[in-house]
């Protein structure tokens, strides 16, 4: 039979294993995020040394802002058609266009024949409370 002694350091064994095993797994990770973020480092490095060619050796002097915001537009549009960079005029102006706002009798209309054709009042319009 075990004497509370012997279960003490039992318990201080397993601990003492549960915590360098901890250790070693956070030490993994983080060497293992490091590596990532060190190749990420290097493609930027390469980036950078491509844009200063360019900049030192084209023909004409490009803009360095739309060489940029064209790299920016570049990498999200890798991830999908539907993902793209805008600049803060065109932000505003999108903005603008999609308030959600508008004017008129709200009514949608369709061309047929070439006949102006209402299809169906937009709720909540003055067309909805004729």
């Amino acid at each position: 039979m075990m004497r509370k002694s012997e279960y003490a350091l039992w318990a201080l064994l397993v601990l003492a294993v549960l915590a360098a095993g901890s250790t070693m797994v956070s030490l993994a990770r983080s060497q293992s995020a490091s590596a990532a973020n060190s190749e990420i480092y290097r493609q930027l490095d390469l980036f950078g040394e491509v844009l200063e060619r360019v900049r030192a050796d084209y023909v004409e002097k490009p803009e360095d802002a739309k060489l940029i915001e064209a790299a920016i537009n570049g990498m999200l549009t890798a991830l999908d058609p539907h993902s793209a960079y805008l600049n803060p005029k065109h932000f505003r102006d999108m903005q603008v266009q999609t308030r959600g706002e508008f004017g008129g009798l709200g009514i949608e209309v369709t061309m047929e024949n070439g006949v102006v054709k209402v299809v169906s009042p937009i709720e909540d319009t003055p067309a909805s409370r004729a």
